[in-house]
């Protein structure tokens, strides 16, 4: 069997490990700002304030910018739940803007017509969340232009897209965003087992963030209501979350973070081999915009079955009997049903519902030999000739 993704884990990892088990610290210790620093230092962000997940990262990056009922949060029907269901989180209302055929990802004249019509009807968001899909960032001088113009703050989910970059920049210089977010879940391009980490460069959302995290409650005297009682003394003066990263997940995050520019190499060269080896089957590969380098997280196929006798379901049914554990990513969120009963039923956006109906995600990971991708490809010919 080959996975679309796994986890690689050395023993200099499961050695990080292992040396917080023994220490005094196994939540909330000296590992957690370390890993913090390691991760803004990479992507040259000034501020980072790591979580339990990347959907607790988008909870509080929304709070922090004040999301809140009545307020519009818009993201791409093209990603993890996650992206919209933050804005949910926080009481507001969530719609999407149809991607790019070939980015996959939000298409900035689709954004354009919908914040035109938007302000006509009173209605513009003020959080877009751009979702880098498989990697690859959204083309990101565009929306921070149409967003500045319409005052529409940006979080930008990079679940996908750690070690990738836009226009010779690391993703998550916040360059042309408020907040970045990351994923460390173990089929991304590095883990903490579970985690996430939103990163800023604005001090005060990094603070509020990290008030969020943890319960709301602070020890710094100078956000308390009155002087401290003594050293035992703290004060919650906000509702937050236990969103914490523990000292354990931290200590993996640093070790894997050595790693992190060799991960996303090796991504790109199993893609590049993709891209030359299936260049001749009824499908699309991946379309990699100019301005980028992708962290190549997913690759994601597109099938051109027209006078073909198989369908998308056939030809997924084959590869995962062959034992390729290939994935669709996503389900457009406006199809699920719990969107559908609020508010999006009969609503379509046609670029997204195209994609589902074509997408494959094809086994990509550090550790997918050539010979297990000569397996890939082979099946691939067998099951679309």
């Amino acid at each position: 069997m080959i996975p679309y993704s796994r986890q690689d884990i050395s023993q200099e990892d499961i050695d990080a490990v292992v040396d917080v088990l023994k220490s005094d610290f196994l939540t909330q210790g000296p590992l957690v700002p370390l890993f913090e620093n390691k991760v803004k230092s990479h992507v040259e962000s000034k501020y980072a304030v790591a979580v339990n997940s990347s959907t607790s990262a988008l909870h509080i990056a929304c709070l922090s910018l004040n999301l809140g009922p009545g307020d519009w949060l818009w993201t791409s029907p093209i990603t993890f739940v996650a992206s919209a269901n933050c804005g949910l989180f926080c009481g507001a209302n969530v719609d999407f803007v149809d991607i790019d055929p070939r980015t996959f990802n939000i298409c900035p004249q689709a954004l354009e017509e919908k914040l035109i019509a938007a302000e006509k009807e009173g209605t513009l968001p003020k959080i877009l969340v751009a979702v880098h899909l498989c990697g690859q960032s959204c083309e990101m001088d565009s929306l921070y232009s149409l967003c500045q113009k319409y005052d529409v703050k940006i979080i930008e989910d990079a679940s996908h897209a750690i070690g990738g970059k836009y226009k010779q920049q690391f993703i998550g210089n916040c360059r042309f965003s408020d907040i970045t977010v990351f994923s460390f879940h173990p089929v991304k391009i590095i883990t903490t087992g579970e985690g996430g980490m939103a990163v800023t460069n604005d001090e005060d959302l990094a603070k509020k963030m990290s008030l969020l995290r943890s319960h709301g409650i602070t020890r710094d005297e100078h956000l308390m209501t009155h002087a401290s009682d003594g050293p035992w003394y703290y004060q919650q003066i906000e509702l937050g979350f236990n969103y914490r990263m523990t000292d354990i997940q931290a200590a993996l995050g640093v070790s894997q973070m050595q790693r992190l520019d060799e991960f996303v190499s090796k991504r790109n060269m199993l893609a590049s081999r993709y891209d030359r080896l299936l260049s001749k089957l009824p499908i699309i590969t991946p379309w990699r915009h100019p301005d980028n380098y992708s962290a190549m997280h997913l690759y994601v196929i597109r099938l051109k079955l027209n006078g073909k006798n198989k369908t998308h379901l056939d030809v997924f049914k084959s590869l995962r009997k062959a034992g390729l554990m290939v994935n669709v990513h996503y389900i457009p969120i406006h199809t699920q049903p719990y969107y559908q009963r609020n508010g999006f039923a009969g609503v379509h956006f046609k670029e997204a519902e195209r994609y589902y109906q074509e997408a494959i995600s094809l086994p990509i990971f550090n550790r997918l030999t050539y010979s297990q991708q000569d397996k890939v490809i082979k099946l691939l010919h067998q099951v679309l000739e």
